[in-house]
């Protein structure tokens, strides 16, 4: 009967045993963490955000973080990978667009190690680009722009066409106003600070009184400006209102440091897909920062019930007025 028993209580330990092996257990132990940056870490906008994402991992698994700067080619991108691979890091953060087309020639050699881009095109089994969905913070940034304007004419300072926030400003500012002139420049390189200086020149001269620069390496120097000749500024991808709570009306933030963690989290439960990956407001990923105190306050409490109501139902104003006006 003893013996019974004890057959009996390592047949239930060895279940017990294989249970921890499931759920939380099967979990993949996040040790060490990589990341690629096309500038550096310091430049308190989309590369510091990053590096705050790394830092949200290593805080969380107690992960060993490496990093690696100035990397803006193929070849440099390769030399990186081998280095960390060499180092035993399995998941790999490459904190631009680019990332995505040299991590799809690489990743087939390396099929131990995940790679995460932002904003690109992943293509390979083991590659996976996270891609903010801009349109709808776009489309906020351009209602409080239109709202604020005294000129009607306002102005967005992007760098490429394909940026889905330069529609949503556009549709934004003329919901809220449908007279409102937008002027819309690219300077199609992210850290082209003399030639977006040059584009905000020419749209204030056609009397463009408030300008969203969505770059994360000219808007910076682009507020600065706008604050120097008293017009206002919608800020991009960082809360930027300590550059001037009178200049800066509100900002578009990405979160990516919270992305990162969450990547980070999906990886480690074995649930990161490859692929492209799409975030919004209700991912808890992109925000309005406060409103500045120049802001009507009816204003702000529309604006607040628009983001909500688009969380829940995921419809922007525009096009909830749209199937009214069809019913």
């Amino acid at each position: 009967m003893v013996k019974r028993l004890f057959i009996i209580w390592i047949g239930l330990c060895f279940v017990v045993s294989l249970a921890g092996c499931s759920g939380e257990g099967s979990e993949t132990k996040i040790e060490k963490v990589g990341l690629l940056v096309p500038h550096t870490i310091n430049d308190q906008v989309w590369g510091t955000k990053g590096y705050g994402g790394m830092l949200n991992i290593q805080d969380k698994y107690g992960a060993d973080i490496f990093y690696k700067e100035n990397i803006r080619s193929q070849a440099l991108a390769e030399r990186a990978v081998e280095e960390f691979s060499h180092k035993g890091i399995t998941l790999v953060f490459g904190h631009s667009s680019e990332y995505a087309e040299y991590f799809n020639e690489i990743a087939p050699k390396y099929p131990h190690m995940h790679f995460v881009s932002f904003n690109g095109d992943a293509q390979e089994k083991n590659t996976t680009s996270l891609k903010f969905e801009g349109y709808a913070m776009g489309f906020f940034g351009g209602m409080t722009a239109a709202q604020h304007s005294s000129t009607g004419t306002i102005g967005i300072i992007a760098t490429y066409k394909w940026q889905p926030e330069v529609k949503g400003f556009v549709e934004g500012a003329k919901f809220e106003r449908e007279d409102t002139q937008v002027i819309t420049s690219f300077v199609e390189n992210w850290d082209d600070t003399e030639k977006a200086l040059q584009l905000l020149e020419q749209m204030t001269a056609e009397g463009a009184d408030v300008v969203y620069p969505a770059g994360d390496g000219y808007n910076v120097p682009v507020i600065e400006k706008l604050k120097e000749t008293g017009l206002h500024a919608i800020g991009y991808v960082s809360d930027q209102s300590d550059l001037g709570e009178d200049t800066v009306l509100t900002s578009t933030v990405q979160h990516v440091d919270r992305l990162y963690l969450l990547a980070a989290d999906q990886f480690a439960r074995g649930e990161l897909e490859a692929g492209n990956l799409y975030f919004d407001f209700a991912d808890g990923v992109i925000s309005l920062s406060p409103f500045s105190k120049e802001v009507d306050k009816g204003f702000q409490q529309e604006v607040e019930r628009y983001i909500q109501q688009y969380m829940e139902t995921g419809e922007l104003p525009n096009k909830q007025m749209e199937v009214r006006n069809h019913e």
